[in-house]
């Protein structure tokens, strides 16, 4: 009898560490303020969607995090995701609440999923300027 209840105590213990799953997401951003070489957090980032009429239809938004980051954009969860895309990062706040005037009061970037890989979309960022590419 105590050795079915410690092999059903061992079970129940390791049941979360089996079946805890952490979730996949294909795309991701970071924005990193060059003016301070620090990340920018606390900035809205929107996420659209070209459609078949070359509309843009909202997908999803998010705030990067302390480190400027969004890790968690569209969910694999065997959805296809292909398709025309663009990350709007609203950036006037951000530097309003720096006390900083800034030229660009939002910033697009549009890019193409082209099949099921993990995309990273950053930018670099200025009051006066922005740089994006492809990372990992």
């Amino acid at each position: 009898m105590k050795k079915n209840w410690l092999v059903f105590l061992m079970m129940f213990l390791m049941f979360p560490m089996v079946h805890a799953q952490e979730s996949s997401y294909q795309l991701s951003s970071h924005i990193l303020d060059i003016s301070t070489g620090k990340p920018a957090p606390n900035v809205k980032i929107v996420l659209q969607k070209r459609d078949a009429k070359n509309n843009w239809v909202w997908v999803e938004e998010k705030i990067t995090d302390q480190n400027g980051r969004v890790k968690d954009f569209l969910k694999q969860d065997g959805k296809n995701n292909t398709g025309i895309y663009k990350l709007t990062f609203y950036t006037a706040p951000y530097f309003k609440s720096l006390g900083q005037k800034s030229f660009y009061p939002f910033v697009e970037v549009v890019f193409e999923l082209a099949d099921q890989e993990h995309y990273h979309v950053p930018i670099t960022l200025s009051p006066y300027g922005y740089s994006t590419y492809r990372g990992n």
